[in-house]
């Protein structure tokens, strides 16, 4: 009986899990830092994020908010702002490259970066399709997503991503 139902549900075309949406709680996920060593997301429960998921092909795509936010750094406690590179949607890349780009800008800048190998984040939280994507998202400290957004902000929703950062800030 389960097998039949599963099997309508597919032919129904209705997906078994939906897509991230602003409201949805995600759960801790492991990921990698720049040296390619695992590592659960630091400050769990503690701060909420302000994420930098870029497909490093499109690395440019959200360039006018991370110029911005560039310019004014988030330095609210109460915010962990970092990024995580999707390695595995650029395979003409070779990550070893790709990590020691992360690692010497982590040492100029004292960014936070780390590295996602195999779409663990974007499965895990249901990004949807990420590729060829630089993607913004906000989650609060209790979990709860309050921005998600995958390609190019419009300038209404960089106005957005700004009002939920200051709202906890």
């Amino acid at each position: 009986m389960k097998n039949i139902f599963l099997l309508l549900l597919i032919l129904s075309g209705v997906p078994a899990a939906a897509q991230l949406r602003v409201g949805d709680r995600v759960s801790q996920v492991t990921i990698r830092d720049a040296s390619n060593n695992p590592m659960q997301l630091p400050y769990w429960g503690q701060k909420a994020y302000l994420i930098f998921y870029p497909d490093p092909d499109h690395a440019s795509q959200n360039k006018t908010i991370t110029d911005y936010l560039k310019q004014h750094p988030v330095s609210s406690t109460n915010i962990f702002s970092f990024g995580v590179v999707n390695l595995n949607d650029a395979p003409l890349l070779p990550n070893s490259i790709v990590r020691m780009m992360v690692r010497r800008e982590v040492k100029q800048t004292g960014a936070d970066i780390y590295t996602d190998v195999d779409n663990t984040l974007s499965r895990s939280w249901r990004m949807g399709d990420v590729n060829n994507k630089f993607v913004i998202i906000f989650v609060d400290k209790n979990h709860i997503v309050r921005f998600f957004k995958a390609g190019e902000l419009s300038t209404e929703e960089q106005k957005e991503l700004l009002r939920v950062i200051k709202a906890f800030s």
